[in-house]
């Protein structure tokens, strides 16, 4: 089952940091006309570092779970080079209950955020974009990591049994 699930997040993960990257890619062809327009008939992109902000936060929430699925999170491999591969399992235990924690207070916080970014009905200055759009967009990609997290805890359970 393990093997099953984390097959099925990856994918879920990779697909949904790909569509993060395309988010990313139009905050750049954003940044371009600006830049442009600003260079040549004097006039930027209204609004644009209002967009950028927002599409460079919800590109970045979109990253986290391919990272924790795929193994990608930043390690302190000092540390455990000389360790055991037992030792190396009892550490990817506890990395994985510390990221399924996190990503659920992360969760958890963000949609109460969220909610009051609607209830006050913030918007973006320029644009007069709701801010809670982004905050939609970052509680899915925070339930994608509780979802990422909770795999990896399987993978590494699985990789203490098997010690």
């Amino acid at each position: 089952m393990g093997a099953k699930l984390h097959g099925f997040v990856l994918r879920l993960c990779t697909g949904w940091a790909l569509m993060g990257g395309v988010v990313l890619l139009a905050v750049i062809a954003t940044n371009v006309v600006s830049v442009v327009g600003a260079a040549t008939v004097g006039r930027a992109f209204p609004g644009d570092f209002e967009l950028t902000e927002m599409g460079v936060a919800i590109a970045a929430f979109a990253f986290l779970p391919y990272c924790q699925i795929a193994g990608l999170n930043v390690t302190a491999d000092i540390f455990t080079a000389g360790a055991s591969r037992l030792w190396l399992a009892i550490f990817a235990l506890l990395a994985s209950i510390a990221a399924l924690l996190f990503s659920g207070l992360l969760l958890w916080r963000m949609y109460h955020g969220m909610l009051d970014q609607r209830n006050y009905d913030y918007v973006t200055t320029i644009l007069q974009v709701p801010l809670w759009w982004g905050y939609a967009a970052a509680l899915a990609s925070l339930a994608l990591l509780v979802l990422a997290s909770l795999a990896s805890l399987v993978d590494a359970l699985g990789g203490l049994t098997r010690k």
